[in-house]
């Protein structure tokens, strides 16, 4: 993962940990109303995904596991991972668009329920994503993808002075054009083509040459509410529609969103398919459901989305009467780490993806709190606006100074913390009893991230390799690290 070049290594910050009565009388264990229901304290676990799935999306024991674990430290709500809204094949990624899957879903609303006595509210994110293929080696990129065009031939010829490539039998073209240095195959190559052999072959929503991109303003609206639907008949409290980082939603909202049939170019063009999305969602979901988004204050990449198109979205996603928004930054696919031969790209391995997890080796702002400005500013234009739903301001947030302090400043109204959780999934139980004494305390290294990077099962180093022998425990795949946490008793 990319890190900042100053690479200043920042220390845990110091904790002074509440009592039981200070805590009862923080803001972060008040309750907060998120328009039908009410959770009971401000505390959030945001989406992620810990590849426990099956291949066909199905929901397994590990699974069911995993957000028991985190039920058992009693947060506000948890948000399930990014759960596919298509019913194609996407390897462990958890999936909702078949009626097949609500079985699975089920059984996990329950255990979180259990486990939680009830207290914890339970979200799912829907997500769609466009294809994506692994980076090629170099022959077979020239070989078999690549479209040769007049203009590689013209741009050969005058590179090699070789008229005769001008004319010559392509398989001739394709073989010289695999001996070509980087820098040469930069003048015959365009942005695309160049980016498809050193990344692999991506889609993009403005692709409107190809029917399927083309089609997606008719075909994501019903998409997301036949999802929706499954979850809701499920028993989730409500639904988290995912508009962030590398993926189609996010797209469309993207400075780079080019379309030229009216949902892209201008910011009211961009945030149009995304609108209709909640409106067809928003006729699905009950009354007494929840219906909310997350979104990037700042996509961190050159030429794309700043605050000013946030703060714009933000509105209009008020206006169209979500109940929350849930704020996140960068990891982009343009900027990203380029893959070994073989694998795909990574959207959170370049700086917009360390913007959205940032790690203890940082530039003088350090990476705690990082984020918290953009929750700050769309939370100020919403309530000038007259519009009161929670913001859910996470990102390096892991002590309960931190997190009560960006309450009272009335920088958000929720305090979402992954790393923090899979660390220590009890840390917002054992701070309100007046244990924060025990809370194990991420050390935001991004150990987990490298795991999801791989597509392994995500665990945190802090207690995957402890008590292996237990009777109780359940290891991954290589046989190595515990799937959850290990136990607490007050």
């Amino acid at each position: 993962m990319w890190q900042p070049p100053e690479r200043i290594k920042h220390a845990l910050p110091v904790v002074n940990w509440p009592s039981a009565e200070q805590a009862a009388a923080a803001k972060l264990f008040s309750p907060v109303r998120i328009g039908p229901t009410q959770l009971t304290s401000r505390t959030w676990i945001p989406a992620m995904v810990p590849w426990r799935a099956t291949n066909e999306g199905l929901v397994t024991d590990d699974v069911v596991d995993w957000y028991a674990r985190f039920a058992k430290g009693r947060p506000g709500a948890i948000v399930v991972e990014a759960t596919g809204i298509r019913d194609v094949p996407s390897g462990p990624l958890m999936r909702a668009g078949h009626e097949r899957f609500v079985p699975g879903l089920r059984r996990l609303v329950e255990a979180v329920k259990n486990a939680s006595n009830g207290e914890t509210k339970l979200f799912i994110q829907l997500i769609d994503f466009l294809q994506i293929k692994r980076r090629p080696p170099t022959d077979k990129y020239f070989s078999r993808f690549l479209a040769i065009r007049p203009q590689h031939r013209e741009a050969l010829a005058a590179l090699e002075e070789a008229p005769h490539f001008e004319t010559c039998d392509e398989a001739l073209v394709r073989d010289h054009l695999a001996t070509l240095s980087s820098e040469q195959l930069a003048g015959i190559l365009d942005a695309r083509e160049l980016d498809a052999l050193q990344k692999g072959y991506r889609e993009r929503v403005w692709d409107t040459h190809l029917e399927h991109i083309r089609d997606l303003p008719t075909t994501l609206p019903g998409l997301f509410a036949n999802a929706a639907g499954h979850v809701l008949d499920a028993g989730f409290d409500g639904v988290e529609l995912h508009y962030a980082h590398a993926y189609t939603m996010a797209s469309f909202l993207s400075a780079l969103n080019t379309r030229d049939d009216g949902y892209g170019g201008s910011q009211e063009n961009r945030v149009k398919l995304p609108l209709e999305v909640i409106a067809a969602v928003r006729a699905v979901v009950p009354e007494d459901k929840v219906l909310g988004l997350r979104f990037l204050g700042d996509e961190v990449i050159d030429g794309g989305s700043r605050l000013d198109d946030a703060l714009f979205y933000a509105t209009k996603f008020a206006e169209a009467g979500v109940d929350f928004l849930s704020l996140s930054k960068g990891g982009k696919f343009e900027d990203a780490k380029v893959p070994k031969v073989g694998d795909a790209v990574y959207p959170y391995t370049g700086p917009s993806g360390y913007e959205c997890m940032p790690s203890v080796f940082s530039d003088a702002q350090g990476p705690f709190g990082r984020n918290v400005g953009l929750s700050e500013a769309v939370k100020k234009t919403l309530n000038d606006a007259g519009h009161s739903i929670p913001i859910v301001a996470a990102g390096g947030i892991g002590t309960f100074e931190m997190a009560e302090a960006i309450l009272q400043a009335g920088e958000a109204d929720i305090i979402g913390a992954a790393r923090q959780c899979i660390a220590d999934p009890d840390w917002f139980l054992k701070v309100r009893l007046g244990h924060g004494e025990s809370v194990r305390r991420c050390e935001y290294t991004n150990y987990c991230e490298g795991l999801d990077q791989k597509h392994k099962q995500v665990t945190c180093k802090l207690w995957d390799r402890k008590q292996l022998d237990d009777d109780d425990v359940t290891l991954d795949h290589s046989g190595r690290r515990r799937l959850t946490a290990p136990a607490w008793t007050p």
